[in-house]
């Protein structure tokens, strides 16, 4: 029996893969508690895979998923957090190794004294200017409009108690943003700073336009502000238009004139027209997380499973899970 399991989704992590089992090996064996290594493939298309599995049959402890695809990286952690066995609590961290396992040891006291959630804020980041500001500023804006309190440069990275994770796996939503879910969840939760350091081997897998996803569903899944905003520039432009037209009116009854300019009025048309058609793309952005919502697909498909040194019958565990 774990009473602690470690989540790490991979996705074509090749290059770093032995340098991750040694520094969780190593975490295992000076550790006191009974460790689980959950490591989820992600659909990768290099030969992670393959060391995931010579890594499952030779240490009975890990946990290997793979995914019958790429179904990206929150759906990915969920993946690995619906089958942790840890009785206690479940860590989440990156597989490149930003996310220093060994960080563990000073995580689990704090829990000890009474927090469900134990999660790293980054002190420091080591990536360019740009991605750094970029980082700072949605940060802090998701914080502002957020209706929830989502703290500020803190991931994924965390550890969670188990019965936190059990409300997680519980939730139904498709459009998984977990550093949300996990505030939204509540109960006590403590920060512990950390340096984030450059990953060991390979390049990220976080492209700019996966990071702009994510970004996108921590706003349209925990904010109301880009609807409320649209309401309000709504109120603002009847008042804009009522005091225009008052105007004209009054140019109209006193001076007998009205004001001219065929380029003024397409501009304006064009100006609002555009206003209109990027509201609509707001509204359509929570349209589109109802449409597949609604699907009820499942969020993940596993495709094979070694757990306890041997293979896992998967149609058997989903049926049985049923």
């Amino acid at each position: 029996m774990y009473n602690i399991s470690i989540v790490a989704p991979l996705y074509n992590e090749e290059e770093i893969f032995s340098s991750l089992v040694n520094r969780l090996n190593d975490l295992v064996e000076k550790s006191t508690e009974n460790i689980e290594i959950v490591l989820v493939n992600d659909g990768s298309s290099d030969k992670t895979e393959n060391l995931m599995h010579q890594t499952a049959l030779t240490y009975s402890n890990y946990n290997c998923i793979s995914l019958a695809r790429n179904f990206g990286h929150q759906n990915a952690i969920t993946a690995g957090l619906s089958l942790a066995r840890g009785t206690e609590a479940i860590l989440i961290i990156d597989g490149d190794l930003q996310d220093p396992p060994e960080l563990l040891t000073q995580m689990l006291p704090l829990m000890r004294k009474g927090s469900d959630v134990v999660y790293a804020v980054r002190k420091k980041r080591e990536v360019s200017f740009f991605k750094n500001m970029a980082y700072k500023i949605f940060y802090r804006v998701l914080s502002a409009i957020s209706y929830i309190k989502i703290p500020i440069d803190s991931g994924d990275f965390s550890l969670l108690s188990r019965r936190v994770v059990d409300i997680l796996n519980a939730m139904p939503e498709e459009s998984r943003y977990l550093r949300g879910m996990r505030s939204w969840i509540g109960f006590k939760q403590t920060a512990i700073e950390y340096d984030r350091v450059e990953r060991a081997e390979g390049e990220t897998k976080y492209s700019l336009k996966k990071l702009i996803q994510l970004a996108y569903m921590g706003i349209f899944n925990f904010s109301t502000f880009p609807v409320k905003i649209i309401k309000r520039i709504g109120y603002v432009s009847v008042i804009f238009s009522i005091m225009y037209a008052s105007y004209t009116l009054y140019r109209k009854l006193i001076f007998n004139d009205v004001p001219e300019g065929f380029t003024t009025l397409i501009i304006v048309i064009m100006f609002f027209s555009g206003i209109q058609m990027f509201f609509l793309g707001i509204i359509g952005e929570y349209l589109l997380n109802i449409f597949f919502q609604v699907k009820g697909r499942p969020l993940f498909i596993i495709k094979d499973q070694i757990r306890d040194g041997s293979t896992v019958d998967i149609l058997h565990h989903q049926e049985s899970k049923a």
